[in-house]
């Protein structure tokens, strides 16, 4: 990507694949090795992969779409909180990488975490008039949060959550 491009500016971790349960004995195990590999390896991979990227662009940024359920698990979703639990501590040690890089002057790539509780589009509303969608972030805000990243500097990102949902 750099060779072709030039450069790196950014990569946006956004995957779905939620699994739940009715109740904590009732958690199969199954969807923890599945949440593993799409929301846990795809960060490490990815992160490994393009921080030294990232870390040659004046502008680097790693963002990941993280969910309030990661800092308050409910019973019937140990396996997706703890899942996105992980790789927001993987997220937050790179962006310790980008710190410890960036010295005295602090960093100049950041790795950022933005929490929501789920998404919601024009269409989802649409199938759903009724639905009040409580908490959900609009795909729209989404993209502008994204977006914004960029626009702060990399000292007022760099390992932070920013919420797009109540906090827990």
């Amino acid at each position: 990507t750099e060779k072709e491009f030039g450069r790196i500016d950014g990569l946006v971790h956004l995957v779905g694949g939620w699994r739940g349960s009715p109740s904590f004995a009732e958690t199969d195990l199954a969807d923890w090795n599945l949440l593993e590999k799409l929301l846990i390896r795809t960060v490490q991979h990815t992160s490994l992969a393009f921080q030294e990227g990232l870390q040659r662009s004046d502008r680097g940024r790693y963002v990941l779409i993280s969910a309030a359920g990661a800092s308050k698990p409910t019973a019937g979703n140990a396996a997706y909180a703890a899942s996105k639990a992980a790789a927001e501590a993987w997220t937050l040690a790179l962006a310790d990488a980008f710190r410890k890089a960036g010295g005295e002057e602090g960093p100049r790539t950041a790795a950022a975490i933005l929490v929501i509780k789920a998404l919601v589009h024009d269409a989802m509303r649409a199938e759903r008039p009724n639905a009040k969608f409580a908490g959900f972030t609009d795909v729209k805000e989404l993209a502008d949060a994204i977006a914004g990243v960029w626009d702060r500097p990399a000292p007022e990102v760099n390992g932070k959550r920013l919420w797009l949902t109540p906090q827990p």
